[in-house]
């Protein structure tokens, strides 16, 4: 099987409105950085292009279409696209060469929700018969599944400001987050509560941005002379889309994607983890039987700027960038799509010999 090396990532600022600005010119910047850090001049130097986005963020069929223009109408290139996060275009693009149809790929993911409301947007991932007519909110069933694991003794409030606190700190080193800042666990409990038992620190903020990432075969990056890191391997997992079939208090999807993708078999000291809400990084660090020794989150994770449909990427560009900067040995990256973390996708990434 051949072996896969990211070469390059760049993210944009995660803001909470982006004004005028449109598609194309949230992903244009982003696409030329990540270019010039792999030393490449555009789309024509890759094999493969693959995208992520969500027409219901636009309102439009086939709206993703219109992204494609950040790369160029000619000449053509071999492109796809997931209506997923960007994660799972990095899956596809690995399948795509591991099938040996490519030796490189370019994947990018942007989303642009402030125009609309994203938590209803997001109803529209819930069971079409029973579910999504009754325009049950993302936040709504995030605060359900809170409540279940706080009548349990599964967790307490303080457990679950704690984690936005940690978040706010670590952010404090990440130029791209949008929110950030010293604020202690009392504080955030004093806020007012959003939903119960939710308060609005413990959910993500609605963000505006995209992100890219190129990789290669190892052979393709030790040619370029890139340092990069290892996919040691990639899975993902789906559950029920039915609430009531499932334990809300558990991401049992997670686990198996873990396991799946070989994440036991070494340490892992590093885990950037795509949390929406501060209870859901509690279920999945215990899913995947992370320790203390595990740095998680240091770059805030997705409750310091949440980029709709490429935050899962960018957690993957996270554990890359701190594996290339000497910071880790190896790592794991986790996206989410669905509500309450019904689909969930895990990435193992391990130092290169040039990294």
């Amino acid at each position: 099987m051949r072996d896969i090396a990211i070469v390059a990532y760049q993210q944009s600022d995660s803001v909470a409105k982006a004004g005028a600005v449109n598609e194309v010119e949230l992903i244009m910047p982003v696409l030329a950085r990540t270019f010039k850090q792999a030393g490449l001049n555009s789309a024509q130097d890759v094999d493969f292009v693959c995208s992520g986005s969500c027409d219901y963020l636009q309102g439009a069929a086939f709206a993703f279409v219109s992204g494609v223009d950040a790369l160029g109408a000619v000449p053509p290139i071999k492109e796809s696209h997931v209506e997923m996060d960007a994660a799972w275009a990095l899956y596809e693009s690995i399948l795509k060469i591991r099938m040996g149809h490519a030796d490189s790929a370019l994947i990018y993911g942007f989303g642009k929700s402030s125009p609309g409301e994203l938590p209803i947007v997001l109803s529209q991932q819930l069971d079409p018969y029973y579910l999504a007519p009754l325009w049950v909110d993302s936040v709504s069933l995030a605060a359900l599944q809170a409540r279940l694991m706080l009548d349990q003794g599964m967790i307490t409030e303080r457990d679950m400001a704690e984690v936005v606190s940690r978040s706010r700190r670590n952010a404090m080193n990440n130029p791209h987050a949008q929110l950030s800042g010293d604020i202690s666990p009392e504080d955030i409990l004093a806020e007012e509560t959003y939903l119960s038992p939710l308060r609005k620190s413990d959910c993500s903020p609605i963000s505006d941005g995209a992100s890219a990432m190129i990789i290669a075969t190892v052979e393709q990056a030790k040619a370029w002379g890139l340092p990069y890191a290892v996919v040691s391997g990639i899975d993902h997992c789906i559950e029920t889309h039915n609430l009531g079939m499932r334990d809300l208090t558990d991401s049992v999807s997670t686990r198996m994607a873990a396991n799946h993708a070989g994440m036991n078999t070494g340490k892992v000291d590093v885990a950037e983890l795509y949390a929406p809400f501060s209870h859901q990084e509690i279920i999945l660090t215990r899913a995947l039987g992370l320790d203390k020794e595990t740095v998680v989150n240091p770059s805030g994770g997705v409750l310091a700027g949440n980029l709709m449909m490429a935050s899962g990427l960018s957690r993957v560009g996270e554990v890359f960038n701190r594996i290339v900067k000497g910071e880790a040995q190896r790592g794991i990256a986790h996206a989410t799509s669905g509500p309450c973390l019904q689909h969930n996708l895990v990435t193992v990434l391990e130092k290169g010999e040039n990294a």
